[in-house]
């Protein structure tokens, strides 16, 4: 059997097939109001701590990863060198370069203009959706529209969100004490990642050394911590990686 080319099979993936399409909005509908809540809880907390709407709007509609942006908040406030925010919002988002190592086969034949908006619009659920339908980077009709279906949709109700957050953040009085809503957020979206023996020591040393680490300058405590956690998690999971295999 003769295998066609990667440019025979682009057409098949990237022309507009409305039935995927639909069939990843639907799938995706079920987190959208999740995804709103998270986004409105983060852009109140972006006003909480501090910037002024515009500064909120520009970084919610640029940035658009909650993570990292309640992770920058405390630093921008602190007065933290840039460098220091830059590196910690990285390192935040590192998980992203693995959803883009994974999209990569089924995507590489598009043109770089619409893999980076495809990357500027990708979501945690969005990607993992999409993986668990096409666990293979074979061409598939209507691969491309599906990811859209289940993307756009999810970007919509993050920015909805976080928009509604950030101008109702500017009129909700300071009594209320909504300055905590961003931990809040984290804890929510936290808890349930943190199923299996990896997740759960990377949290537990990433809370240990952001509590031992608190004192230092800049809130650097705040990246040792990140950097700690995944280590350790990085760790753990390869230590039972190869005590699976050992024993398998």
């Amino acid at each position: 059997m003769i295998e066609s080319s990667p440019a025979a099979a682009a057409p098949c993936v990237a022309t507009h097939h409305e039935p995927s399409w639909r069939a990843g909005v639907k799938t995706g509908l079920p987190s959208l109001f999740g995804i709103g809540a998270w986004g409105l809880v983060v852009g109140i907390a972006m006003v909480k701590s501090g910037l002024t709407i515009p500064q909120a709007l520009g970084m919610t509609l640029v940035v658009f990863a909650g993570s990292a942006q309640l992770a920058a908040l405390p630093l921008i406030a602190a007065d933290a060198p840039i460098w220091v925010i830059f590196v910690t919002a990285l390192v935040v988002n590192l998980r992203f370069v693995i959803f883009s190592a994974l999209l990569a086969p089924h995507f590489s034949h598009l043109p770089w203009r619409q893999r980076l908006t495809l990357g500027y619009v990708s979501g945690d659920i969005s990607v993992a959706l999409f993986l668990q339908k096409y666990p293979s980077p074979a061409p598939e009709v209507g691969k491309l529209s599906y990811l859209k279906g289940l993307l756009y949709p999810n970007w919509a109700s993050w920015q909805i969100g976080s928009i509604a957050g950030v101008l109702l953040g500017s009129v909700v009085p300071p009594e209320w004490n909504l300055s905590f809503a961003g931990t809040l957020a984290i804890i929510c979206v936290m808890v349930p990642l943190t199923a299996g023996r990896p997740a759960l020591c990377g949290v537990v040393v990433a809370g240990a050394v952001s509590v031992l680490a608190h004192g230092l300058p800049y809130k650097l405590g705040l990246l040792a911590a990140v950097l700690a956690g995944m280590l350790s998690a990085m760790l753990v999971g390869e230590a039972a990686e190869k005590l699976r295999a050992k024993h398998g």
